[in-house]
């Protein structure tokens, strides 16, 4: 017969083994767990790192598209600039005519007097004068630098071709606040009655 109390000690030292044996997994299974939770943590650093470093390069890129965007705004409004210097624009004028005359109002904004030319030919005017750039306005020490140029600026001309021939001995022009009004009379030419023989 097996005696009880060496059962008793049998299971006492069966249930050390077990109870041993579980608390090593138990150990293992913690590392394991620590190991992992380090292995995520790095993970999701790295992951952030990488995700700042994107978002930073995507603002750094945005930032110098803005820059090469203005600098081609700032390039395509100097070579307009430019090209408007070279080229001969046309002076704004209404033109009104009456049974016996024809009246032009020229706009000649920022321009003296003696810089309007006029000259007539047997049915046509040409208005002519040079409006200066705003920049020359300032000095060389200021260092102004021109941003936006929409405003006429050198050599403009308007030529007006008339249906009828003009009066060129009574032809007027008034120049008041940058405006020249020209009256240009037409030539009437009295008709002349044939006799037939």
């Amino acid at each position: 017969m097996v005696d009880e109390e060496t059962i008793d000690t049998e299971f006492t030292e069966k249930e050390e083994t077990v109870e041993d044996e579980i608390n090593e997994e138990k150990s293992k299974f913690d590392e394991r767990k620590d190991e992992t939770k380090e292995k995520i943590d790095e993970t999701r650093e790295k992951t952030k790192n990488i995700a700042d470093n994107v978002i930073n390069d995507l603002y750094k890129s945005i930032d110098e598209f803005r820059e090469s965007i203005k600098n081609m705004q700032k390039s395509a409004d100097q070579k307009y600039a430019d090209y408007k210097k070279t080229t001969v624009q046309s002076i704004d004028i209404d033109l009104v005519e009456t049974k016996d005359i024809y009246y032009i109002k020229a706009a000649v904004p920022g321009v003296e007097k003696e810089d309007v030319s006029i000259e007539a030919g047997d049915n046509d005017i040409t208005i002519e004068t040079c409006f200066k750039p705003y920049i020359e306005e300032f000095e060389e020490e200021d260092e102004a630098e021109v941003i936006l140029s929409a405003i006429k600026s050198g050599k403009c001309v308007k030529t007006v071709r008339f249906e009828n021939s003009i009066d060129l001995e009574n032809i007027t022009a008034k120049f008041s606040n940058g405006i020249v009004i020209v009256t240009i009379p037409k030539l009437i030419i009295p008709k002349h009655k044939v006799n037939v023989e």
